[in-house]
C-alpha cells in the first residue's frame, strides 16, 4: 500500500502561513502535559469568574478546533473542506445540560441541522449525543434495569420520542443520522434505543449510525449480536468505530467499585479490537456501513488495504473515514484526494458553552502516545516546505 499520508502540500493546503505557525504553537502547547493542567485550570477559572477571555479563547484554541459559533459562522469551512473533497458534519458540541426545555432545546438544534443538512452536499451526515437527549441520570437508572418511578417513565417515554422525532426527520430527508457514544454505564440504554431506531428506519439503507469504543472488550460481541439481529428481522446497521473517549473515567469508575474495567488492559489490544471489528464490517458489508473514526494511521491503511483486496472502491458509500477538525489533517486531505469518503467532525457553538469539549481535546492529545508528536513533525515539514 501506497503510503499515502506523508504529503503535506496536500494536508495543510487549506492553511494559510499564519494559520500553519498558530497550529505548530498550539501543538507544542498540547505537548506540555504540565502546562495542559495549568492551562485547563486557569481557563476554565477565568470562564466561571466570567472574566473577559472569550477573544483570546477564539483566536487561539477555538478557531483551531472549532468551526464557528453558529452555522453560518462555519459555512466559508465547509465549503472550503468541500472544494478538497472532504465533507463537514456539524457537531453542536454544547455538553451538560439537564432540564427538560434544554433538552428540547438540543433537539431542535438537531432537527435545525438537519434542514440545513440537506441543503447542503457537503454535509451528508447529522449528529447528537443520547445524554442531550435525556438526563444522564435517567439513562443510568434505565441501564441498570432497575424499575421506574411514574414520573421517570414518562420522562423515558420523552426521551424515546426526542430519539424517534429525529430519526424519523433524517428518514424522511434521507440524511444519515450519526448516534454518539457514552460512558459503559449508560451505553446499553443508549444502545438499546439506537437498536430501536434502526429497526425502525434502517429497512431499505442505513439512515442510522450507532456508535461503537473498541477500547472496549466486549464490543466484538455486540457487533455480532446486531449483525445476527438484522439479519433475522431485516434492516441494515450503521456503526461508527472509534477507539474510546472516557478512558481514564472508565477505568476509576471500574477500580472504585472493585470491579473489572470495561478497557481493554493495552493499547494494543484496543488497536486489535478496532482492527478486528473493521474487518468483521467489511466482510458483512451486506449488512454494514462503516464510519471509521479514526486518526491512527495504520488503522485507516488496514481499511484501505482490505477494500482494494475486496475489490471495494475507494468511493463505495458504505464506507467513510472521519477525522476531528483541527486534527489528522494528513489523514482527511490525502485520504479524499485518493478518492475515498472522508467527513471532518466540525464542532461549533458559543465560546464559553464549548469550552468543556476544547478542555477534552486538549487532555486527550496529551494523553494519546505520539498523536501530538505526529501532528508536529508534520507541521514542522510544511513550514521547511514553505521556507517558513
Amino acid at each position: 500500500m501506497k503510503r499515502i499520508f506523508e504529503d503535506t502540500s496536500i494536508a495543510f493546503k487549506l492553511k494559510s502561513d499564519s494559520e500553519l505557525e498558530r497550529a505548530y504553537f498550539l501543538f507544542k502547547l498540547i505537548s506540555n502535559q504540565p502546562l495542559v493542567k495549568i492551562g485547563t485550570a486557569v481557563t476554565n477559572f477565568a470562564i466561571n469568574a466570567h472574566l473577559p477571555v472569550e477573544g483570546l479563547i477564539r483566536a487561539t484554541v477555538f478557531d483551531h478546533f472549532c468551526g464557528g459559533v453558529n452555522e453560518a459562522d462555519c459555512m466559508p469551512i465547509i465549503d472550503k473542506m468541500y472544494e478538497e473533497g472532504v465533507a463537514a458534519i456539524l457537531d453542536y458540541s454544547v455538553e451538560g445540560k439537564h432540564v427538560e426545555n434544554q433538552l428540547d432545546s438540543a433537539l431542535q438544534k438537531v432537527l435545525g441541522v438537519l434542514d440545513f443538512v440537506k441543503e447542503k452536499q457537503a454535509i451528508p451526515f447529522a449528529v447528537f449525543k443520547p445524554s442531550a437527549f435525556g438526563r444522564f441520570e435517567l439513562f443510568e437508572k434505565v441501564n441498570s434495569k432497575k424499575g421506574l418511578s411514574v414520573s421517570e417513565a414518562e420522562e423515558w417515554q420523552r426521551v424515546v420520542n426526542r430519539y424517534d422525532k429525529v430519526c424519523k426527520k433524517a428518514y424522511d430527508l434521507d440524511v444519515a443520522l450519526l448516534i454518539d457514544a457514552e460512558e459503559s454505564w449508560i451505553q446499553d440504554a443508549a444502545d438499546d434505543l439506537a437498536y430501536d431506531m434502526m429497526c425502525k428506519y434502517n429497512k431499505r439503507k442505513v439512515v442510522v449510525f450507532n456508535t461503537a469504543q473498541l477500547y472496549r472488550w466486549d464490543r466484538m460481541s455486540y457487533l455480532e449480536e446486531v449483525c445476527s439481529k438484522a439479519r433475522n428481522e431485516g434492516f441494515k446497521v450503521g456503526i461508527k468505530v472509534v477507539r474510546g473517549a472516557y478512558m481514564e473515567k472508565e477505568n476509576g469508575r471500574a477500580e472504585d467499585a472493585g470491579q473489572k474495567s470495561p478497557i481493554c488492559a493495552t493499547k494494543g489490544a484496543t488497536d486489535n479490537n478496532f482492527d478486528a471489528a473493521v474487518t468483521f464490517m467489511l466482510d458483512n458489508l451486506d449488512v454494514f456501513s462503516i464510519f471509521s473514526g479514526t486518526h491512527n494511521e495504520s488503522s485507516s491503511y488496514q481499511l484501505m488495504e482490505q477494500m482494494k483486496q475486496k475489490g471495494i472502491t475507494n468511493d463505495n458509500d458504505h464506507i467513510w473515514f472521519g477525522q476531528l477538525y483541527g486534527m489528522s489533517d494528513h489523514i482527511s486531505y490525502n485520504l479524499a484526494k485518493a478518492g475515498y469518503n472522508v467527513a471532518k467532525y466540525l464542532p461549533y457553538g458559543p465560546v464559553r458553552d464549548v469550552m468543556p469539549y476544547l478542555i477534552r481535546r486538549a487532555e486527550e492529545n496529551t494523553s494519546v502516545a505520539g498523536q501530538t508528536s505526529r501532528e508536529l513533525e508534520l507541521l514542522k515539514k510544511e513550514k521547511a516546505r514553505r521556507k517558513l
